[in-house]
């Protein structure tokens, strides 16, 4: 699953981190706070159905979503084991660093099952295909707990990660839904 030497996800991936850090760094930090608290609301249709939703610690320029989680029953946050991601209940304040030196919970916390995940990204398209970091975390583990039952990813962008098309591998998982600070897309409508 990961890129081999030639592919255009590499390239990509480059020039999308390039848009989104040079987008991040134009903006002041209470204009990067506003956006993200507008993101919560955005997002509260799909997040407020959740049962156990699981978030994430946002890195560098990403967009963060820590607006949303208080909005959010008791919810999890993911921890890499071998290939894959599993979910723990835990507090955004108990979150250490962990693998990639990335913040996770602590592995002594009650593992759960996600109904929703909310998938950070590089770039996405209004019709939910996702361009990830490139390790295939976030599309194993969604193509397994979709396996098992029902489960909604919901990806987090700013604005200007949202593109007309992305290169697309067999193993790519879609997104049901994409929050910006603008717009809540129901993907399958652009399918």
């Amino acid at each position: 699953m990961t890129a081999a030497p030639g592919d255009p996800k590499i390239a990509l991936r480059r020039h999308l981190r390039a848009a989104r850090a040079a987008f991040v760094k134009d903006i002041t930090p209470a204009a990067r706070e506003a956006l993200a608290r507008a993101l919560a609301i955005m997002a509260a249709p799909v997040t407020s159905l959740a049962r156990m939703p699981a978030s994430y610690a946002a890195q560098g320029s990403e967009i963060d979503p820590q607006f949303i989680e208080p909005g959010l029953p008791r919810h999890a946050f993911p921890k890499v084991y071998d290939e894959n991601l599993f979910f723990y209940l835990g507090d955004r304040k108990a979150l250490r660093p962990g693998f990639g030196n990335i913040l996770e919970p602590d592995a002594n916390a009650p593992m759960v099952t996600p109904d929703l995940v909310l998938v950070p990204l590089i770039g996405a398209t209004l019709a939910g295909q996702r361009l990830g970091q490139g390790g295939g975390y976030y599309d194993r583990t969604l193509a397994r707990l979709r396996a098992s039952g029902r489960v909604t990813a919901l990806g987090l962008a700013w604005d200007a990660q949202i593109v007309a098309a992305l290169p697309a591998d067999p193993w790519d998982e879609m997104l049901d839904w994409i929050a910006t600070p603008t717009r809540l897309v129901e993907c399958a409508r652009y399918r």
